[in-house]
């Protein structure tokens, strides 16, 4: 599977943040963004997840298959910030993503298990560390 962003473009507030910017990446490579704050950094990884609409150009996921057809299906965005419920429990926040989800591919016990947060579903969200809560 390959992700391919071909003269891409980004605006916010109707200003030009990037222009010009291309790349492939193959199944397991990753792509290094830095630069000044202001610089398009969030606004480009936004437009490569499809959160945000391309000023110019385009991204394309190329062997995909059945399993991931689209970008959007391809790609996950993890901004600062999450929508969880600080005051929910860990167990509770789940739930809802995998409800409003639709077909979980794990229970909420094996996802927390998983990720080596197994036992700690009852403790409310706003406990867990930022590591954890990643």
């Amino acid at each position: 599977m390959r992700l391919i962003a071909e003269n891409l473009g980004g605006e916010r507030g109707g200003e030009t943040v990037f222009s010009g910017i291309g790349f492939a990446l193959e199944k397991g490579e990753a792509l290094v963004v830095t630069g000044p704050n202001g610089a398009g950094k969030s606004t480009l990884l936004r437009v490569i997840a499809g959160l945000l609409r391309t000023a110019e150009g385009q991204v394309r996921v190329e062997g995909g298959g059945e399993a991931f057809p689209t970008v959007a299906s391809a790609c996950h965005y993890l901004g600062h910030l999450n929508a969880m419920k600080t005051a929910l429990s860990v167990a509770e926040n789940l739930r809802f993503w995998r409800d409003f989800s639709g077909e979980p591919a794990f229970s909420v016990d094996e996802a927390l298990a998983t990720v080596g947060l197994g036992g700690i579903g009852h403790l409310p969200f706003g406990y867990l560390s930022t590591g954890q809560r990643r």
